[in-house]
């Protein structure tokens, strides 16, 4: 059982690899690349819809979101442009560095976002302190 969830897991982050060369593609659609983005940065955002600490439905939006996204971005590429970007994993080798830097490149997007909402809800709180 654990060398089939080894193995899925594998081809899951091939098919992850394969969809973000499928989105550099010129051929592919826009609405295409829209839902790879919004797949992908799940997928390496370390926050989660559901938190994992919760019993059973923390790991269960991953069990069923990331699939999901990844099964309906396959159906959305054309066929010639995923069978390139698969040939293309197969070929070149994903270095752990770069699995560090995207997951540091979506660290700091969420950095940027929280920190954008805390200076709004900073400066609402000094406007409203004032009345």
């Amino acid at each position: 059982m654990w060398s089939t969830l080894q193995s899925r897991a594998r081809a899951l982050k091939s098919e992850l690899v394969a969809l973000y060369y499928a989105a550099r593609d010129p051929r592919t659609p826009w609405y295409a690349r829209l839902v790879m983005l919004a797949t992908l940065a799940y997928a390496a955002s370390p926050i989660d819809l559901i938190p994992d600490f919760i019993p059973v439905l923390g790991y269960l939006d991953d069990l069923i979101l990331v699939p999901a996204g990844i099964a309906l971005s396959i159906q959305l590429v054309p066929a010639e442009v995923l069978r390139e970007a698969r040939h293309r994993t197969a070929t070149i080798p994903v270095s752990k560095r770069a699995n560090w830097v995207v997951g540091a490149l979506i660290l700091g997007l969420w950095l940027l976002v929280l920190l954008g909402l805390g200076r709004y809800g900073w400066a609402w709180w000094q406007t409203h302190q004032t009345r």
